[in-house]
């Protein structure tokens, strides 16, 4: 006898569900990875001179259409104060604040992705076939170099992007000089951003615990990657990389297994789930002990990706390290993205023991504003004064949860959206600011056409960007729309009023004040008081010191997609501080999760 039919005899299987997949809902996500999907094809088989308009039009393409899907999904479900959708068996929830989120990083990643395509910020040596068109092919090599590190004439130079043509060579070798002439061009940043985003968007959304470690996951990695792939301080940029990727890979080691912790307390890896388990126990009085713990575990690596102290040490590293454009998207998409996680964890996961863990963000909140607004003070590089700057925000936007409310949640979303515009429009700024170079005549045919003395270069043609603040002086006085624009971005960032900065500080102090955290609204104040030490010092240098005779640092004009993403994000900096409210309307109405 058959032994399938005596187990079909004896007893009945159970019918298996098929888990639904709301595709409509998820199609803003599923378009962006798709299109992640595609452009990694395109490097494999498309030809290399294709490439680059490939993929910008791609990526680009993929990014304007995953918004206007969104803004149709967010239609259909929040009509008639509806308040979205379960996807996926609960993994995903599309709420208001999923959709408020991910609307935002979409817009910060086609700013950020036109910023990743600015090609004329850099000069490098013209690639073999174009200087043999050009009529200097007979150049010898050491000429070549002249122009890889100068951009003089005699090298032949040509507009670059910011990315190195070789990541996997050794920095300042042959095989990356060789990569460099041959015309090689890093297009792989498109779609590593794409899956970076597509991460981004799944995170603040994510309704399980391992959902949420996946999409931490997916995002992570290609950034990891990006921010080893500068073109010039090779070997700070890659330095970056290993230290976001080993503390980064720390972090998330600290997520999953406060995963496991909170799986044990409450037998669900589902937020909801875990929220009504931890409530039950609580009003029954039984021990939270394991479910606390685990949540400290959690809460490790959410503070990591949003770079509060004492999570921090890898901020100023990597953002000084890392691509000036893909330093901007993280400062402005991960910060927004890492919040919105951490928002949902706390709110629908553990709003039973806030008790317990208020206490722990006040310290922390605490200890981001002063020691990042102190630590500001002492730096000297642009870059890293951005950085200690971000850490303080994440400080002050850790104010809208501690309040645990509607209005310290609504005061959150506006403060990410104001950062996010203001910080990303300051960085790109900075990319444009440049470090003097000369024709140091070391190049024959350069000493024939210019003589053996050094030559100023075109001010159009670019050397490093000039980061070092004693650079900076008398900027403004000589690029004054330059200056301005810094300048708003810098007031923002101390909270001056008619910028976005000042409603998104007085709004989350607001909501930590009717909360009973005033004790925090005034170490708040005096932070953001000792932090404008740091941006006055700024504006001072490039509007009231003496312009250098020798070694002033010029602008390079970029092209029309960062110009156009720096006109915005002025626009939004300036618009949010004198017309903030329909902003903040819509803030306070996405200002509910969905359980």
């Amino acid at each position: 006898m058959n032994p399938t039919t005596l187990i079909g005899d004896s007893m009945t299987l159970a019918a298996i569900d098929t888990p639904s997949v709301e595709y409509a809902s998820l199609s803003p996500m599923l378009i962006v990875f798709g299109a992640g999907v595609i452009g990694v094809l395109v490097e494999a088989f498309a030809p290399r001179t294709l490439r680059y308009p490939l993929q910008l039009s791609l990526s680009l393409g993929a990014l304007v259409v995953a918004l206007a899907a969104l803004v149709t999904v967010a239609t259909a479900q929040t009509h008639e104060g509806a308040n979205g959708e379960f996807a996926m068996s609960g993994a995903v929830v599309i709420d208001r604040p999923a959709l408020y989120l991910q609307g935002l990083l979409l817009i910060i990643a086609i700013i950020a992705v036109g910023f990743m395509a600015e090609r004329r910020l850099e000069r490098v040596v013209a690639p073999v076939t174009l200087r043999k068109l050009a009529g200097v092919g007979g150049a010898d090599e050491s000429s070549a170099r002249d122009g890889l590190t100068s951009g003089s004439p005699g090298g032949g130079g040509v507009d670059a992007d910011m990315f190195t043509p070789s990541g996997a060579s050794v920095p300042n070798t042959d095989a990356e000089f060789e990569a460099t002439r041959a015309g090689a061009v890093t297009t792989e940043v498109f779609p590593l951003a794409l899956l970076a985003v597509g991460g981004m968007m799944l995170f603040p959304a994510c309704g399980d615990l391992l959902t949420m470690f996946i999409a931490l996951e997916v995002f992570s990695l290609p950034l990891y990657l990006l921010c080893g792939l500068a073109r010039r301080r090779r070997l700070i940029s890659q330095e970056a990389s290993l230290k976001y990727f080993l503390l980064g890979a720390f972090s998330s080691a600290f997520f999953l297994f406060g995963s496991a912790f909170v799986y044990g307390a409450t037998g669900s890896l589902n937020l909801s789930t875990i929220g009504a388990s931890i409530s039950a126990t609580d009003d029954s009085g039984g021990d939270t002990t394991l479910a606390l713990l685990g949540l400290a575990l959690l809460a490790v690596g959410l503070l990591f990706k949003v770079g509060a102290v004492p999570f921090h040490s890898w901020i100023p590293d990597v953002y000084q390290g890392a691509p000036t454009p893909v330093t901007a998207f993280m400062a402005a998409a991960t910060k927004v993205a890492a919040f919105g996680a951490l928002l949902r964890v706390f709110y629908v996961g553990f709003d039973a023991l806030r008790e317990q863990w208020e206490p722990a963000l006040w310290a922390v909140a605490i200890a981001s504003m002063v020691i990042a607004s102190v630590m500001a003070v002492t730096q000297n590089d642009v870059k890293r004064m951005l950085a200690y700057s971000s850490i303080a925000h994440a400080g002050f936007i850790l104010l809208g949860l501690i309040a645990f409310d509607e209005a310290g949640l609504g005061a959150t979303l506006f403060y990410l959206a104001a950062y996010a515009f203001t910080t990303l429009g300051a960085f790109a700024t900075v990319a444009v600011i440049r470090e003097p170079d000369t024709d140091t005549g070391t190049s024959a045919r350069s000493a024939a056409v210019h003589g053996p003395t050094p030559t100023a270069r075109n001010p159009h043609l670019s050397g490093r960007e000039a980061t070092d603040l004693t650079q900076w002086s008398g900027l403004g006085r000589r690029y004054p729309l330059v200056g301005a624009m810094f300048a708003v971005y810098l007031l923002s960032f101390a909270g001056i009023p008619l910028t976005s900065g000042f409603i998104a500080k007085f709004d989350v102090f607001a909501a930590a004040a009717g909360a009973g955290g005033g004790i925090l609204v005034v170490i708040g104040v005096v932070s953001s008081a000792i932090a404008a030490y740091v941006y006055i010092r700024i504006i001072v240098a490039m509007f009231f010191d003496d312009v250098p005779t020798t070694g002033a640092p010029h602008v390079v004009k970029p092209s029309v997609l960062t110009t156009s993403g720096i006109a915005l994000c002025t626009l939004m900096t300036v618009a949010l501080g004198v017309f903030p409210q329909p902003l903040l309307d819509l803030a306070d109405s996405a200002a509910v999760f969905l359980r």
